[in-house]
């Protein structure tokens, strides 16, 4: 009976654990899905190398135009208008927001629009190049075209057109160029100050410090601690001290990347610690044994044998830490700013990928498809980070065996 009853309970348990996985990992699948459904569409070069704000030109053509007629090229697909009369295509596109606009799809070298005349800074010249988004453009005759106006349209107008008195072109924009960079520069930055103080401070909790002092235990129960504190926390630490910090010592006034990587050093701190803690942890005590009674020395031994052999552990530590800092935008909006930059420097405020999500889905018209590709880049990275380290783990692991 007592058995029959038991069996029933574990049937029900397994019941419970296997229904409660197949929700989690649905919510998963469900989360990832629509990620993906909102932002695959953004995604593409131009969004990862382009600037977030976009340049706008204002030129006009005056002289007298020739009698050239150019032929349209035969790599242009037919939903490319081109005008024989000036040498230009149009196209419709969609920009990195979503957003459907009037696109120079082509333009030929000896066009006269190639070079044109700014109006707004005299004596100087822009260039009109293919992907240019056009605006709006008012002929000598006073015909108006509006980029609502369709590519077709426009084709057809500039062929009737002898002069230009007014084009506005500009840049597509809504990239995430400078995003990019500033993670970039956040993690290298953050683990050149939290890899090598994380690691010797783990070496010496492990290694050197006296094996059952409370006061070790006391700052490893700490360090755990920390793990625990919300990194809005952290935040407020970095408005407070880092960036009056830099702000003294470089010419910072305010959020900076520098203030921004020591935030994150603390944050990442005390997972680089207690992961290196715990690689050093399992390297048997048989190797430091080995290497003493040989001749070594207790720092030879702890630098050449067990540091060796705990690289994977370490590499795991590196891991985490960079998902950390790719993944954190609570303390960034404090030690940063969520001002979005294109020009990237050290002193100056800027945002990561995560603060650019939080950037664009706080204000009144959220932009979910940009976030969306947004979160499909960090997944990404995370994804190669991952395979990357544990590729290198492994490689360690095995030659360390053969060794």
């Amino acid at each position: 009976m007592k058995h029959s009853k038991r069996r029933r309970l574990d049937f029900l348990f397994q019941g419970v654990i296997t229904i409660t996985s197949m929700i989690g990992l649905f919510l998963l699948i469900a989360i990832f899905a629509y990620v993906f459904k909102q932002g695959s569409g953004l995604l593409s070069w131009d969004l990862l190398t382009s600037d977030y704000y976009a340049t706008t030109y204002d030129t006009y053509y005056s002289d007298q135009l020739g009698d050239e007629v150019f032929e349209k090229p035969s790599h242009l697909d037919e939903s490319v208008y081109f005008s024989s009369k000036w040498g230009i295509g149009f196209s419709t596109a969609l920009d990195n927001e979503g957003k459907s606009y009037m696109l120079i799809a082509y333009i030929d070298s000896n066009s006269p629009l190639r070079i044109l005349p700014d109006k707004n800074n005299e004596g100087e010249v822009v260039e009109i190049t293919e992907n240019q988004a056009l605006l709006k453009v008012i002929f000598t005759n006073y015909t108006i075209i509006m980029s609502s106006e369709g590519p077709e349209n426009a084709a057809n107008l500039f062929d009737a057109a002898d002069g230009i008195i007014d084009m506005i072109t500009t840049t597509s924009g809504k990239g995430i160029r400078g995003s990019i960079i500033t993670t970039l520069y956040l993690i290298i930055l953050t683990l050149i100050i939290a890899l090598p103080i994380g690691v010797l401070s783990a070496i010496y909790l492990r290694e050197f410090a006296p094996k059952k002092s409370k006061i070790v235990e006391i700052l490893r129960r700490l360090i755990e601690m920390l793990t625990g504190v919300p990194s809005i926390i952290f935040g407020l630490l970095g408005a407070a001290v880092f960036i009056p910090f830099t702000s003294t010592f470089t010419a910072a006034d305010g959020g900076n990347l520098i203030s921004g990587a020591l935030t994150l050093a603390v944050i990442v701190l005390p997972v680089i610690i207690t992961s290196t803690d715990e690689a050093l942890k399992v390297i048997p005590d048989d190797f430091r044994q080995a290497s003493l009674a040989l001749g070594a020395t207790k720092t030879q031994t702890t630098f050449k044998v067990v540091l060796k052999s705990a690289i994977p552990g370490i590499l795991s530590a590196v891991l985490l830490s960079v998902g950390r800092i790719i993944g954190e935008s609570a303390a960034l909006i404090y030690a940063i700013g969520t001002a979005i930059k294109d020009q990237i420097i050290l002193t100056e405020r800027s945002t990561s990928l995560a603060v650019h999500i939080w950037s664009i889905m706080a204000g009144e018209t959220p932009n979910f498809e940009l976030a969306s590709a947004i979160s499909i880049i960090i997944l990404a990275v995370v994804l190669v980070l991952n395979l990357i380290v544990k590729f290198i783990a492994n490689k360690l692991s095995y030659e360390s065996r053969t060794s």
